[in-house]
């Protein structure tokens, strides 16, 4: 008999639909509105192609890192609005054709871009700033800061953007009061201005600009060579708002008088390190601004503050921002100041003489809205200014106490329990400090920014406290902390995941296994590490592999990293942008492999390298020339390299500084 079996009806199994069919693209683009973190934005775009291509529509700010890559990313991103290519190498008028000019059929990206940074653009030149005007329409801020070949011809092409409202001219040191009355004439809609360190802009420019840019809210003309003239133009400024004369030596009492009944809308005002300047200036700026002024710098112009200006610091009535660094005060004067300035947010008394407990606990009654306070080397203030300012400013958001060696862990203990916004605190040179005292201050779990530089009395138990808790930390600073080593570094890498700029120069018992922990800090991007004899290239090269953000690294004095560690690096570090290898023992092949492979490196300190023949530096400034903007060498190549390769240097705005320094191996 014939037994037969009957087949098993099969299952056909039906998805159910995907969470991510039923979500329209608004609702996702609204998703992506809440996506601040950068790394949380790259999970998005890894997920799929549909989240990658709405990822490249609501983009609207975009940073630029390598030259290589930006033609892709600008077809990819097509509604930018902002445009940084301030640390992407090799911006000059080539690549600014290339990548802005009009594309077939019509369309182009640079349409919408309204705020463009191109500082420290050495190649840059008139005919690519031709191509940004005519093709930015809309464009509304540019910064061309630190740009060394800017001058007047540039400024002639900049004159042509009629829309622009913010211009930063930072140490252009080719344009004159030429260029400049190009940009005032052409320029119309000019609000914020930014001349420092524009050497060549005289009394002239600045006359001319005051008549043509009458809009103008905000201007910058620190360590400018003017004089009271340039103050007088600029009283006739009916708009301004800020005005910054930082470092202008030419400038006294006289010129701030012309100030006194003008600028009727002057909020903000920085006259610091002006040598000739006195009160009787600073009296002048308060008598004629008392209801707008809302900032006031004077560090170090004037020795002391004596009661004349303290009382009239009282008709001031909305100012909340003083700084008064470098001068002589006592508790009176801190005293007045606090009780004439009701609604201070911001307090700077950096290298005042004459700084007690007494004048602090004067200073902060009452303020409870401080938020910023820097004490920097006061070095007589104690735990009992600490209680002071537990105690009225509990909206304390950033203070410095470098160099206040009296403070212990009494006065770290009430600033834990009560500012508890602390976002910025500065401790370096406090030997008072301890592990108690960290582990007091970690209660301060909104810290973002942390200095224990040169405390020598904290260990790997005190930076495990601060790890376990400040876990959204993006700055650490342990210079010379002798006592830190591996056990805290691994507390930092598990808990401080966010960390991006760490300092561990002189610490001395940091080996491979610690650099190993840190290896695991995937966002982090500045890490110093000058003589830390325990490490090797083993350990740079986990860093390398596993720190992908990294873009400045000081290995200075490491002697025991080698051409091995610099492969690493050359084949890891793709953003690498500065680097310090000053007396590491690395050879000609190694050095020429790291500066022909760090396609974005732009900073380099290569001095002592005593393993490195002429040759090898040649081949390897050659191999990064096109990159490079600064660099630092012992002045005996100077007359030793050939002066084709430094003109080829010069005409690619790279800066050689040449250091007289003899080969000393500490």
């Amino acid at each position: 008999m014939t037994i037969t079996m009957k087949k098993p009806k099969s299952t056909i199994f039906i998805p159910s639909p995907s969470l991510l069919t039923v979500l329209t693209e608004d609702l996702l683009l609204r998703v992506l509105d809440n996506l601040i973190d950068s790394s949380h934005r790259k999970a998005w775009r890894l997920v799929c192609k549909c989240f990658l291509r709405l990822e490249s529509l609501h983009r609207k700010a975009l940073r630029v890192f390598r030259h290589d890559s930006l033609p892709n990313l600008l077809r990819r991103y097509r509604l930018l609005e902002l445009l940084d290519l301030s640390v992407c190498p090799r911006v000059d008028d080539g690549t600014i054709a290339f990548s802005f000019g009009a594309e077939p059929g019509g369309f182009c990206w640079t349409r919408r871009l309204t705020k463009l940074v191109l500082s420290r653009a050495c190649g840059l030149r008139s005919s690519g700033l031709e191509v940004v005007v005519k093709s930015c329409p809309s464009l509304q801020e540019i910064d061309l800061s630190y740009c060394l070949g800017l001058g007047d011809r540039e400024a002639s092409a900049l004159s042509r953007a009629t829309g622009l409202r913010d211009l930063k001219l930072v140490k252009c040191l080719g344009v004159t009061d030429v260029g400049l009355a190009k940009i005032a004439i052409g320029c119309t809609k000019l609000e914020r201005l930014s001349l420092k360190w524009c050497l060549e802009i005289t009394d002239l420019g600045i006359e001319l600009l005051s008549k043509k840019s009458t809009g103008l809210r905000s201007l910058d003309i620190s360590y400018l060579k003017v004089t009271n003239n340039s103050l007088h133009s600029i009283s006739y400024l009916r708009k301004l708002e800020s005005l910054s004369v930082v470092g202008c030596s030419f400038v006294d009492d006289d010129g701030l008088l012309f100030l006194r009944n003008r600028n009727p809308h002057l909020q903000s005002i920085d006259v610091s390190r002006c040598e000739n300047v006195t009160l009787s200036g600073l009296i002048s700026v308060v008598e004629g601004h008392e209801e707008s002024l809302l900032q006031l710098g004077a560090g170090y112009c004037c020795s002391e503050f004596a009661a004349p200006f303290l009382n009239q610091l009282k008709e001031l009535r909305n100012l909340k921002s003083i700084r008064i660094d470098g001068a002589r005060v006592d508790d009176f004067s801190l005293g007045t100041i606090g009780a004439n300035c009701k609604h201070l947010v911001e307090v700077g008394l950096s290298k005042c003489a004459g700084v007690t407990d007494g004048g602090i606990a004067e200073l902060v009654v009452g303020h409870a809205n401080l938020k910023v306070l820097d004490l920097t080397c006061c070095h007589l203030i104690t735990d009992a200014s600490l209680s002071a300012i537990s105690a009225y400013c509990t909206k304390l958001v950033c203070l410095k106490l470098e160099s206040c060696d009296l403070i212990t862990q009494k006065g770290l203990e009430q600033l834990g329990s009560s500012c508890s916004l602390l976002e910025e605190l500065d401790l370096t040179d406090c030997s008072g400090v301890t592990d108690m005292g960290l582990k007091c201050l970690s209660t301060c779990s909104e810290l973002l920014y942390l200095k224990l530089g040169l405390c020598v009395n904290i260990s790997d138990k005190g930076l495990q406290h601060v790890a376990s808790k400040c876990t959204k930390l993006r700055e650490l600073d342990l210079y010379r902390c002798t006592g830190i080593g591996d056990d805290g570094l691994a507390a930092v890498s598990t808990g401080c995941k966010k960390l991006k700029k760490l300092n561990l120069s002189y610490c001395m018992e940091v080996s491979d296994r610690g650099l190993k922990y840190i290896s695991n800090l995937s966002d982090l991007q500045d890490l110093e590490m000058r003589r830390l004899l325990k490490i090797s290239s083993e350990g740079l090269m986990a860093i390398a592999v596993g720190c992908k953000s990294l873009s400045e690294l000081d290995i200075k004095r490491c002697y025991n990293i080698d051409d091995v560690g610099l492969l690493a690096l050359a084949q890891y570090a793709c953003n690498l942008r500065q680097i310090n290898l000053s007396y590491c023992p690395v050879s000609d092949a190694g050095l020429f492999m790291a500066m022909r492979n760090l396609k974005c490196l732009q900073d380099a300190k290569l001095v002592h390298l005593a393993h490195v023949s002429l040759e090898g530096y040649e081949l390897a400034l050659r191999v990064s020339c096109g990159r490079l903007k600064k660099l630092k060498l012992v002045s005996t190549l100077k007359d030793l390299l050939s002066s084709n390769l430094l003109q080829i240097l010069k005409a690619q705005g790279c800066k050689i500084r040449w250091m007289e320094k003899a080969l000393i191996l500490v």
